[in-house]
């Protein structure tokens, strides 16, 4: 069993940051590609940040220059550094990845979600 725990979700003011983490855990052989997705009421999933397992990073064209996302291979772990938040950035974040199991095949896995407020 693989499980991605996310945390660091929360209500912030426009202009503020967060912060949120997202571990991946169980019978985890190695991880490709990690990547965050969001979803507003109404709305569809979209891609919000991606990396892959050499560092390689692609963004959402709305949140370039304020979001950032990186990963700790040593920990199995993505985060995503989210900066001048806008009330539009209101959503439930996903976490993704890309992971081979020690069944040597590889299955997408998400997280449970994390809702981020911004609002004043």
């Amino acid at each position: 069993q693989v499980q991605l725990v996310e945390s660091g979700g929360g209500l912030v003011q426009p202009g503020g940051s967060l912060r949120l983490s997202c571990a991946a855990s169980g019978t985890i052989f190695s991880i490709n590609a990690m990547g965050w997705y969001r979803q507003a009421p109404g709305k569809q999933r979209e891609l919000v940040a991606g990396i892959t397992n050499d560092g390689l990073k692609n963004y959402a064209d709305a949140v370039k220059g304020r979001f950032t996302i990186s990963r700790d291979n040593a920990k199995n772990t993505v985060y995503l550094q989210m900066n001048s938040l806008k009330p539009e950035d209101t959503a439930v974040y996903y976490c993704n990845a890309n992971i081979v199991t020690l069944s040597r095949r590889p299955y997408d896995f998400w997280g449970q979600g994390t809702q981020v407020t911004v609002s004043s």
